[in-house]
């Protein structure tokens, strides 16, 4: 029988991790931010970054720092822009939530990816690939 634990830690509604044989489930509304604002693992890895060093990034020190391209760099800054997660301008890309309650998400996220990686790049993947499966399921022939 699964134990529910209250860890929340506000930001995201209050939920509950279950707990199953030494697997800790995150809760469903730090989930949908993970499937709502990372279109890419590349995505939350460029957070973090500007996360940790928070500072004006230049495109090229990024494309540096992840050893990606600038395509890959833009299209992720682009999406944490529009989510609200950072600013980029003229003086570089810099970590800059939008509110409190979306810092305190990216904190949760942030123990979670380190703690549980592949929970997180499934919660990611698997929000991407819903999209996709649509797209695909829209060119199928149908039975009449």
């Amino acid at each position: 029988m699964p134990v529910r634990i209250n860890i929340c830690q506000g930001g995201c509604q209050p939920g509950f991790w279950t707990v199953r044989a030494a697997q800790v489930t995150p809760p469903d509304d730090l989930l949908r931010f993970i499937g709502s604002s990372f279109r890419s693992v590349w995505a939350l890895e460029l957070l973090l970054i500007l996360k940790r060093e928070r500072r004006p990034w230049t495109h090229a020190e990024l494309v540096e720092t992840t050893r990606s391209s600038d395509l890959v760099v833009s299209k992720a800054l682009d999406g944490l822009v529009s989510a609200g997660l950072a600013m980029d301008e003229g003086g570089g890309a810099m970590y800059m939530p939008v509110n409190e309650d979306v810092a305190r998400c990216v904190d949760e996220l942030e123990q979670l990816y380190a703690t549980r990686p592949d929970a997180v790049r499934r919660a990611i993947v698997s929000s991407s690939a819903s999209g996709v499966t649509a797209f695909a399921d829209a060119f199928r022939l149908r039975k009449d």
